[in-house]
């Protein structure tokens, strides 16, 4: 039985892996850093603490911490119950088991739930979502975008896609996409005419192969730069 949403899910990631999901050098991460669609991850709270500062966005920032509490508590049983039934579409090799990535993912989000108010206070969690965006033009030098465009296109038609990715380079000087593939492993039909599309606007566009596989071929990125 394949994974079916009929929504963007809640469900958090780490520090270590935006880092190898985005292939974020050293000096990446000096630079100003727009997070796209983070929800629950805990990439921004990680960032603070180190002295460094990320903007996130995501209608999810729209709640109160108590009521994200309460929506990651209502996704998590199925979300879960869904990766017990579908592990063969996942590598164990650093997760060794479905128990241990939610447990994983449940520490993310706990450290994001900590981080929330402040960070909201602060101006790093901002609640908005694409294809608008709140910034203006050339904002940061790196957005990044995980787990939203392309993996749930089954609900997002290329025609949002576009738009989307043309706000993303509207607000950053480069956009970074992970990953490729749909939220079922399967590689998404959008990813070529989009390339095409923005290549035909003068867009430099690469695919990039990432140190980060947690979907079984889900190990490239998409890097787009250049203006329109």
């Amino acid at each position: 039985m394949a994974f079916k949403y009929a929504e963007a899910m809640p469900w958090g990631r780490s520090f270590d892996e935006y880092r190898r999901m985005f292939q974020l050098t050293d000096e990446d991460l000096r630079r100003t850093i727009l997070g796209c669609a983070d929800g629950p991850a805990s990439f921004n709270a990680q960032m603070f603490r180190s002295g460094r500062r990320l903007v996130s966005c995501d209608p999810l920032y729209q709640f109160t911490a108590e009521e994200i509490r309460q929506r990651i508590d209502a996704t998590f049983k199925d979300i879960m119950e869904q990766s017990l039934r579908n592990q063969d579409q996942f590598v164990w090799d650093v997760m060794g088991s479905p128990e241990q990535a939610g447990q994983l993912r449940l520490a993310a989000m706990r450290d994001f739930l900590a981080d929330y108010d402040t960070g909201k206070s602060g101006g790093r969690y901002v609640p908005a979502e694409l294809p608008h965006l709140p910034f203006a033009d050339r904002s940061f030098d790196i957005a990044l975008c995980g787990h939203f465009l392309f993996f749930y296109s089954d609900s997002l038609s290329m025609t949002f896609h576009q738009h989307a990715v043309d706000e993303l380079c509207r607000v950053a000087h480069e956009v970074r996409i992970f990953p490729l593939l749909t939220y079922n492993a399967e590689p998404c039909s959008l990813v070529d005419p989009l390339i095409e599309n923005l290549r035909n606007a003068g867009r430099a566009v690469s695919i990039e192969r990432v140190s980060y596989e947690f979907q079984k071929g889900g190990n490239k990125m998409l890097r787009i730069s250049g203006a329109a």
